[in-house]
């Protein structure tokens, strides 16, 4: 008897089948409020590519007013006109990327995550992109860079490693296409991974602190020492319609690094983060 996911290429049927067997407490350690939160949605798009299987990944901007120069997962806040999460993170990565969503195959999502300092719960929806399409940066004012990156690289223990930033947070990292992968993004590919049994053994005793020039484009523009603050003019200015400035608002929402203002005595929001 054919299974569900037989369509899908043998190596992503693990990545499928969690949507069936996981809950919010295999990724996350805090949990959404009962009055919800605030909805977004990211897409987990893994393709084949001249180097095998891979995941695409964003890096946010080195001008937006918040989390500026991260490495992301494409998506953004659940607008009233998106039908949910699966239509929010499709639309988002189209606007940011230049996706043809006809060769994209939604498959799942994984659980809801509640993002405490942001408020956001985020929905990660996971497809397969059955027909690879040309991706690119769509406007430079949100999007710095688009990478599909090879799943060997981000599974390379050597490649892999803890990030540390000066407020105390450490989480995992990865290493990977000149960028390092950290915050939110990280925290979802490392349960993502163990969970898969995907994981190779690496060393968690390998402790890095963030660069300093992360760190000074992870301040938010109301931090005067942030070079954030006089491109967000620049962005403020460019941006005169209502219509831009909500999606770059709502792109802030994408909790990259949310995590990083939480004080150290605290747990990051999702499992395997700390020591």
């Amino acid at each position: 008897m054919a299974g569900e996911f037989d369509h899908l290429p043998a190596w992503l049927r693990p990545v499928a089948e969690l949507g069936r067997r996981v809950g919010p407490a295999d990724f996350a350690t805090a949990l959404p409020p009962d009055g919800g939160g605030r909805p977004s949605a990211v897409l987990l798009l893994f393709g084949e590519g001249p180097e095998g299987p891979d995941l695409l990944l964003i890096e946010r901007a080195h001008t937006l007013r918040s989390h500026a120069g991260q490495p992301a997962f494409p998506g953004g806040a659940i607008d009233a006109d998106d039908s949910g999460p699966v239509a929010a993170a499709l639309r988002e990565t189209v606007e940011e990327t230049g996706l043809d969503p006809s060769g994209v195959e939604v498959f799942g999502t994984l659980p809801a995550l509640y993002l405490p300092p942001s408020g956001y719960v985020v929905t990660p929806v996971m497809a397969w992109w059955r027909s690879p399409s040309p991706v690119r940066v769509v406007d430079p004012r949100e999007v710095a860079s688009v990478h599909r990156v090879p799943l060997a690289a981000l599974l390379d223990p050597k490649n892999r490693f803890r990030v540390r930033h000066p407020s105390g947070f450490v989480g995992p990292a990865f290493g990977v296409a000149g960028l390092i992968v950290w915050g939110f993004t990280a925290g979802v590919l490392d349960r993502l991974f163990a969970l898969t049994g995907w994981e190779r053994p690496w060393d968690r005793t390998r402790v890095v602190d963030l660069p300093a020039r992360l760190v000074h484009l992870d301040r938010p523009v109301s931090d005067p020492a942030g070079p954030a603050a006089d491109a967000a003019e620049r962005v403020r200015g460019e941006a005169t319609s209502e219509d831009t400035r909500g999606r770059d608002e709502r792109r802030h929402g994408r909790m990259e690094g949310d995590d990083a203002a939480k004080p150290a005595d605290q747990d990051p929001p999702w499992r395997g983060g700390m020591p």
